[in-house]
């Protein structure tokens, strides 16, 4: 769709199915529609996405609480995410939003109250990250070098023992540095750092040296 006014007939029609008397243009609103005595449902009509949009819709919350967006229903798997995450923020807003494709509008979600439910799964994992990650290596946001991880400073103390003590078993490195998972990291050799000279024995690769070097300020320090 090329332009805004190509939403409105199917918007209308949308509207008109549910017993509406719909206009376009009525004062600061793209579209109107009363139903007897109800309150009246305001539709803002864009292309897209954007933050005026959503400044322009919650404004329209000060007329009814009846507020939707409409906009074309985008295509394509990263379009779709963002469709989802703008339906959720939407709800969040006590919004509606309406998608208009190939002529036919569909309401993705009615404006109302929502209070998101709380998945104590994610809280869990995100406090086992906090627990596991020594220190504040990221203090101020993501460093020059990247996001540090627990699982990474893991790795650094795995290398950091095979740098010093030269191959040594999976075991031994994790009772020497306290990663208990340390063979596992060692084996799955994400990051490249580790190479597997025998049995249950791992050394350090030159990756694994220069790592050392790179991330040298996220890890030592606790």
């Amino acid at each position: 769709m090329a332009r805004e006014s190509d939403l409105y007939p199917p918007v209308k029609a949308l509207l008109e199915a549910q017993g509406y008397h719909v206009k376009g243009e009525v004062g600061a609103a793209d579209v109107m529609a009363v139903r007897g005595d109800e309150p009246p449902v305001i539709v803002e009509l864009k292309l897209r996405f954007t933050l005026g949009l959503f400044h322009q819709a919650i404004d329209r919350l000060q007329v009814s609480d009846l507020v939707y967006l409409a906009v074309p229903k985008p295509s394509g798997k990263s379009a779709r995410r963002a469709l989802r995450d703008n339906t959720r923020l939407c709800r969040r807003l006590g919004l509606g939003l309406i998608t208009v494709k190939a002529g036919r509008a569909e309401v993705q979600c009615d404006p109302g109250p929502y209070a998101p439910r709380k998945s104590k799964l994610k809280t869990l994992r995100l406090l086992r990250a906090f627990d596991r990650l020594h220190g504040d290596p990221n203090a101020g946001g993501a460093t020059r070098h990247g996001i540090v991880t627990g699982y990474r400073q893991d790795a650094l103390r795995c290398a950091a023992h095979l740098a010093e003590h030269g191959p040594t078993k999976g075991a031994q490195v994790a009772r020497a540095t306290g990663v208990a998972s340390a063979t596992r990291l060692m084996a799955d050799n994400h990051y490249g750092w580790f190479r597997r000279i025998e049995t249950g024995i791992y050394a350090l690769t030159d990756e694994g040296s220069a790592g050392l070097t790179h991330w040298a300020y996220s890890w030592s320090e606790t």
